[in-house]
């Protein structure tokens, strides 16, 4: 198995940075707007992209997170980890512009289960996504509106995002 590193502390740093103006820019400020990360990763992620949307916008942003686990169509086929826990800021997700914050794009589902929650919360004016890599390979008719990083990949391989706040190491790596 070969290990080959894509993207360098530096170079999510710059993406992250990137999709923070992209959503700022898209939804005109940082009015109305709600970040909810999918566990694991997602939630560090949305925590990081709040903190610089709140530093290039001016004004706090809510930062939750939406475990899908349950939502999931696979979970026959795969084992799961446990559920985490879901933490909707105050004041809810209606009426609101939710930005779903996720590491890796791949085939689709986790988003798919995402917006399935979501419904179960309450109705958002409008729901937006932002992933640090898109790899391609959708099963589902879903895209991504920011992208840090767009990873033409196998289907074999295996894209692998490391944060410092959870794995103790910041890069990306593709296995094949």
């Amino acid at each position: 198995m070969s290990t080959r590193t894509v993207l360098h502390e530096a170079d999510i740093a710059r993406a992250l940075t990137r999709i923070s103006h992209e959503i700022l820019e898209s939804n005109k400020g940082p009015d109305g707007l709600i970040l909810l990360g999918i566990p694991t990763r997602g939630v560090t992620l949305a925590h990081r992209v709040g903190a610089l949307v709140a530093q290039f916008g001016g004004t706090p942003v809510p930062v939750g997170a939406l475990d899908v686990t349950m939502y999931r169509d696979d979970l026959h086929r795969n084992p799961t980890r446990a559920p985490q826990p879901t933490e909707i800021p105050p004041g809810g997700i209606d009426g609101k512009v939710v930005v779903l914050v996720d590491d890796v794009l791949f085939s689709g589902r986790s988003i798919r289960a995402a917006l399935d929650a979501l419904q179960d919360i309450g109705r958002p004016a409008a729901v937006r996504l932002a992933t640090l890599v898109d790899r391609g390979h959708r099963e589902l008719p879903i895209r991504p509106d920011f992208v840090g990083k767009n990873l033409p990949s196998a289907r074999e391989e295996r894209v692998n995002v490391r944060l410092a706040e959870t794995d103790g190491v910041e890069e990306v790596t593709i296995e094949s």
